[in-house]
């Protein structure tokens, strides 16, 4: 257990995890003026804690075993792959869960028009799908950037 606590590049990607899903609520207040705790837990948003934790796993290697060893290569090639799908599939699948969101309060509107549909109470209604699963580009970049600095500012501490 304690040498979990000294290896660098894992202890980095979980700081960069907790820092970029904190600072996602004071971002979301700040754009918006709602104060939503619950984003902390969530999926999606500015910045991309996917991207901050494999931006600073890639760094801290990088840091430790250096830049040019084939680890850091690894490490750098699968944290593009993994910020590439942040933005783009997972993203697509966000995008496709509100149109099936939409499509499916149409249907439900057209059927409370068609019978009593409004009487039911609200836990007989169908849950939405979650719509903020991936990441805009700018989202990603703002994740990795933070994932880089906070490899940085925490390696000459460790």
């Amino acid at each position: 257990m304690e040498l979990f606590f000294f290896n660098f590049p894992l202890l980095a990607a979980l700081i960069g995890i907790v820092f970029a899903q904190i600072v996602k609520i004071p971002i979301q207040f700040i754009a918006t003026r709602e104060f939503k705790p619950g984003l902390a837990f969530s999926t999606g948003g500015m910045p991309s804690s996917h991207s901050a934790a494999v931006a600073a796993v890639s760094t801290g290697i990088g840091l430790q075993e250096g830049f040019s060893t084939g680890i850091f290569a690894v490490s750098t090639v699968f944290s593009i792959i993994i910020m590439f799908d942040a933005s783009g599939v997972r993203r697509q699948a966000g995008e496709q869960a509100i149109l099936l969101n939409t499509l499916v309060k149409d249907f439900s509107h057209f059927v409370e028009e068609a019978k009593v549909w409004g009487k039911k109470q609200d836990y007989q209604k169908q849950e939405e799908l979650k719509e903020l699963l991936g990441h805009q580009p700018i989202e990603v970049f703002f994740g990795g950037l933070s994932g880089v600095l906070i490899a940085l500012v925490l390696f000459p501490l460790v």
